[in-house]
């Protein structure tokens, strides 16, 4: 809304000195109520300072019939005010204009510096008149166009906070001015040096401190207008406007100023907002702007929501360090079959990027140190030949290997990991059984077998088992645990170890963690082919492990099991460890 006030003045009363409680010819045009306009951060407009007027400038001069003010940043308590001067005006002194109008300033006038002119109440019939308090160019009939604030504005404010964010993102008392942005987006920002500079420690030294700038205006085109307007108004209020679209340039922008308190906020928000959909993207910016906590919490979510995670868009625009950073986990809740055909499509997407061909070759250089990450002998002999074998990202010589490594004994040397993934998060526990070693335990095909029961709900990953007295040998073994009173092999592994000889327990796990659910009876069996080896006496019919950290105890109760278990018991032989998660 826009509304104008024209004062005129008889020439007779002004040749007779009349005094008149009409300003003499003065024009108002005063955007919005009580000359309140809303805010316009183009940086292409003209700035309503008084650096940037005509009239100040020796500018040419502008007409009453043509003024055309551009709305400066929040004109809450301001106004823009055109006023036009013509050359032997009679002035009178102040008076009352009523309540509307109480302790207004009106402008000193050309050929008269220290007379003001009247405003009577008439002139705020509609809305509070606008303080007028500047020298007007000398010339006739000149016009200047400027902003001056509401008189007194202080008074409405009760608190520093309340006042401090009344100038926000607002002309007056502002002396800097920053051009936010890029093109044609370019916003022109004002600010306060002081309320900035008291915020932030970068502020502080771009204002104060041996290299001060002295610019009244400062260009970062490496910063969104939202996110640098999200900062201010945080830095003078407290207050946090974040959200989806603009929490990511917020943070970019909290961390480039030193604000730290603002940093944890977008921290939160985005934690709060943390998804299997969007865990990769986050996790991808998080690494970016060295966010080891968020980094941390998208990893764990990855873990728990792993199929979901790598069926998102996002997956693929992640940078092939991120693409490692999650391969190389042992928690992902996923086959490896599938591991490697999300590593394919992210390839694909990749050699887009780079612009090569989505051959074989191609796929697996972009691939690079992510392709020896895939646990390629986790993988069923079926799934490997369906998948990995005929991809052609696998050189001849690996799929070879790999092929004699799920079909002969003794199984070679591969150049893929074989550890399993647990997917479980926490530490790893186990317990020893046994309180001696003792030497000399044969194999003849026949399986070690003991059973077992838990107090609580646990996930075995694998066996300790004992080698060679013969020094350094490799075992073929395979590992199982069996429900017993079901006769099902929950898990099982057909592996193999390398010992050195001495008498330490050598690990060997399940391709997946095994479920123990509490109070009921299970097998632990290993079947080994090799030499001798030692074993273990003075055994332990419970044994019991102890968490402190989360002060919880796992009790193992174990027994003999039924059938020829190759001489293993409670008192002596093998199987005498047990790795778990709890």
């Amino acid at each position: 809304m826009c509304w104008q006030q024209t004062l005129q003045c008889s020439p007779s009363k002004m040749a007779a000195g009349e005094s008149n409680s009409r300003a003499p010819c003065l024009n108002f045009t005063i955007p919005g109520p009580l000359g309140n306009a809303q805010p316009s951060n183009n940086a292409h407009s003209s700035p309503a300072t008084n650096e940037g007027l005509a009239g100040a400038t020796g500018g040419a001069p502008r007409t009453a019939g043509h003024s055309n003010p551009q709305p400066g940043p929040d004109r809450s308590g301001g106004a823009d005010v055109r006023v036009e001067a013509s050359p032997n005006r009679q002035h009178t002194t102040p008076q009352s204009a009523g309540p509307s109008a109480t302790a207004t300033r009106a402008p000193t006038a050309v050929g008269a510096p220290g007379a003001a002119t009247n405003m009577t109440a008439s002139t705020a019939a509609s809305a509070e008149p606008p303080n007028i308090s500047s020298s007007l160019p000398s010339s006739p009939a000149s016009a200047l166009v400027y902003r001056e604030p509401v008189y007194n504005w202080q008074a409405t404010k009760n608190t520093v906070k309340e006042r401090f964010a009344f100038l926000f993102n607002n002309e007056v008392l502002s002396d800097v001015h920053f051009l936010v942005g890029k093109g044609m987006g370019v916003q022109r920002i004002p600010a306060h040096r002081f309320a900035l500079a008291v915020g932030s420690a970068v502020f502080d030294a771009m204002f104060n401190g041996g290299m001060a700038t002295t610019s009244t205006e400062i260009e970062l085109p490496d910063v969104e207008p939202a996110a640098f307007l999200a900062l201010l108004k945080f830095l003078y209020s407290d207050e946090v406007q974040i959200g989806p679209e603009t929490v990511m340039t917020t943070l970019y922008t909290a961390k480039k100023y030193a604000v730290p308190a603002l940093e944890a906020h977008c921290v939160d928000f985005l934690k709060k907002n943390l998804r299997a959909d969007n865990a990769f993207m986050l996790l991808t910016q998080a690494r970016l702007f060295d966010e080891p906590q968020l980094a941390s919490l998208c990893l764990e979510n990855i873990d728990k929501n792993t199929v979901d995670a790598l069926a998102a868009e996002g997956f693929t625009d992640i940078d092939l360090d991120t693409l490692v950073a999650v391969l190389e986990r042992d928690t992902l809740g996923l086959r490896e079959v599938r591991l490697f055909g999300a590593a394919v499509r992210w390839a694909e997407a990749e050699t887009q990027r780079q612009q090569y061909q989505p051959t074989p070759e191609n796929k697996r250089k972009v691939l690079g140190k992510a392709l020896a990450l895939i646990r390629f002998p986790l993988m069923t002999i079926e799934e490997f030949a369906a998948g990995p074998a005929q991809s052609g990202i696998l050189s001849d010589r690996e799929v070879v290997s790999l092929f004699l490594h799920f079909t002969v004994n003794p199984k070679p040397h591969v150049e893929f990991i074989d550890r399993p993934r647990c997917c479980l998060r926490g530490k790893e526990c186990s317990i020893t059984r046994f309180g001696q070693v003792e030497s000399r335990w044969g194999y003849s095909g026949t399986s070690d077998r003991i059973r077992f029961s838990v107090n609580r709900r646990i996930f075995v990953v694998g066996f300790g088992l004992y080698g060679s007295i013969h020094g350094p040998t490799d075992y073929q073994v395979n590992i199982q645990i069996i429900h017993t009173d079901s006769n099902t092999v929950l898990g099982q592994n057909d592996t193999g170890f390398s010992c050195d000889g001495s008498s330490n327990t050598f690990r060997v796990m399940f391709k997946e963690p095994v479920e123990i659910l509490p109070s009921v009876n299970y097998i632990a069996c290993a079947t080994l082919k090799g030499p001798d080896s030692h074993y273990g006496t003075k055994g332990m019919r419970k044994v019991t492990h102890e968490a402190p950290a989360i002060g919880t105890k796992t009790y193992f109760t174990f027994c003999y099991a039924a059938g020829n278990n190759n001489g293993t018991s409670v008192e002596d032989g093998q199987i005498p460890e047990v790795i778990f998660y709890t």
